[in-house]
């Protein structure tokens, strides 16, 4: 096994050569799920991955030693990213408006042999702003709003649904409809398309007065503020995942966590389901994703 786990070998994907190696490690130990799972998983999945990564940075978090181990972020493309592999150039700033400071180059993930490349680098998480790059390379306004519902101990996936539907209320006072995505982690993620680009300081203004009114009227379980001691029980709405430094899980990627589970498209429905039964909606393991996509296609479409 040893040897088999240092093994590398050349791939095909897209017409570009890959070299892929360890394909024997194991990423996930208490799963035993391997390297060469994840990056099949990423195979698989990359019909109705790619098209939510488009055109967007990918900041990725990396467990070379897998995920008991340690990780890291990475924004910049690393040292030997292949020629080929599209990139970006954009300020350090949130404000991305400035003609003059550090830059950071970031990978944008609009192909399969790109997101190989990622997936062999253990890169199991891909996180992405709500904004995206014009051909020209320069980053556009946001196409999208997000609200991070995160729950506080004892609250759990169960609360984020029920307030996953005050939420797409709101949401839809506003015009806007929401699409429900589970974290992979503890909570619940939504997604509005916005019908015209935003600068990211308004989709965040936008974002916080949703979670105000609501931290306004159920005070008992929905929470605006940051600051963790309050959070206790209740429903963390986080609307600074708009601002254009911040970054939030892309629908279908894997999570490091103890167990492969995925940020997961969801339907209303079962948002619904699990606003009643605290066991009828849970975080799905990339198995289990993959065979949603193959019956219900994607949801997050």
């Amino acid at each position: 096994m040893p040897d088999q786990a240092k093994e590398e070998i050349r791939v095909e994907v897209d017409g570009r050569t890959l070299k892929i190696s360890n394909l024997a490690k194991v990423l996930y130990p208490r799963t035993g799920t391997t390297k060469g799972e994840v990056l099949n998983y990423y195979a698989q999945v990359s019909p109705v991955l790619l098209p939510h990564l488009a055109d967007r940075c990918v900041t990725r978090i990396r467990w070379p030693h897998g995920v008991s181990d340690g990780s890291f972020f990475e924004k910049n493309i690393p040292g030997g990213t292949p020629s080929w592999v599209r990139t970006a150039k954009v300020p350090t700033t949130g404000s991305r408006a400035q003609s003059s400071g550090d830059t950071l180059v970031f990978p944008i993930v609009d192909d399969l042999a790109t997101l190989t490349w990622l997936a062999n680098l253990a890169a199991l998480e891909l996180h992405v702003h709500q904004w995206t790059v014009g051909r020209n390379g320069q980053p556009r306004n946001a196409d999208r709003l997000v609200i991070d519902l995160d729950p506080g101990e004892p609250a759990g996936l169960h609360e984020c649904c029920q307030v996953a539907l005050m939420v797409r209320d709101k949401l839809a006072e506003r015009g806007l409809g929401a699409k429900p995505v589970t974290s992979g982690s503890k909570g619940l993620h939504l997604y509005a398309d916005l019908p015209k680009r935003l600068p990211s300081d308004e989709s965040s203004a936008l974002a916080k007065a949703v979670a105000e009114e609501l931290q306004a009227e159920h005070p008992k379980l929905v929470t605006a503020t940051m600051t963790k001691a309050r959070r206790s029980g209740k429903v963390f709405l986080d609307w600074s995942q708009n601002a254009g430094s911040k970054t939030t899980i892309s629908p279908y990627s894997l999570r490091g966590r103890e167990r492969p589970t995925v940020a997961t498209p969801v339907s209303w429905a079962e948002v619904e389901a699990g606003s009643e039964d605290p066991d009828a909606l849970g975080q799905f393991l990339f198995e289990e994703v993959l065979e949603r996509v193959s019956d219900l296609g994607d949801l997050f479409a």
